[in-house]
């Protein structure tokens, strides 16, 4: 299995490309990127997830697994990673907008909302306003009810 680590600045061209090939869009990912995990497979970028911290709430964005690592739990390494991330900065809810993968969030604790209910910190992300389009579905976590869940009473 590649291992994660946190993404450097180095890593931005092939990030780019790997979120190019899965047909995500680039905008506010190289400001994003100190908090952004990538996963390697002897020294090659296999797979990204970002983390874009909009104040008290997160964003999760560009997550990709190149071809070949797909269907091999990579993607649901990055994205829980992410969410632990989120939860050691204290962020009370993580967004994410999506057209393809809104039966995949699901199993992270993710449901759907409406754009409505979007604070106006991560409302006000390049990703929110135009980087996906409109009819993207918009999923929300809180991670409190995590916490909740993970904690014995």
């Amino acid at each position: 299995m590649p291992t994660l680590r946190a993404a450097t600045i180095a890593d931005l061209p092939v990030i780019e490309r790997v979120l190019t090939d899965a047909g995500l869009p680039l905008a506010g990912v190289a400001d994003a990127i100190p908090t952004f995990v990538v996963a390697e497979d002897h020294g090659a970028l296999v797979g990204v997830a970002g983390l874009e911290p909009c104040r008290d709430h997160g964003l999760l964005r560009s997550v990709a697994v190149v071809p070949a690592w797909q269907h091999h739990g990579l993607a649901q390494a990055l994205v829980t990673r992410v969410i632990s991330d989120a939860q050691a900065r204290g962020l009370h809810a993580i967004y994410l907008l999506t057209t393809t993968a809104a039966r995949y969030f699901p199993k992270f604790g993710f449901r759907e909302t409406t754009r409505e209910t979007v604070p106006a910190d991560v409302a006000a992300t390049e990703e929110f306003i135009s980087a996906c389009p409109a009819s993207a579905i918009v999923m929300v976590l809180h991670t409190e009810k995590l916490d909740a869940i993970r904690t014995p009473v």
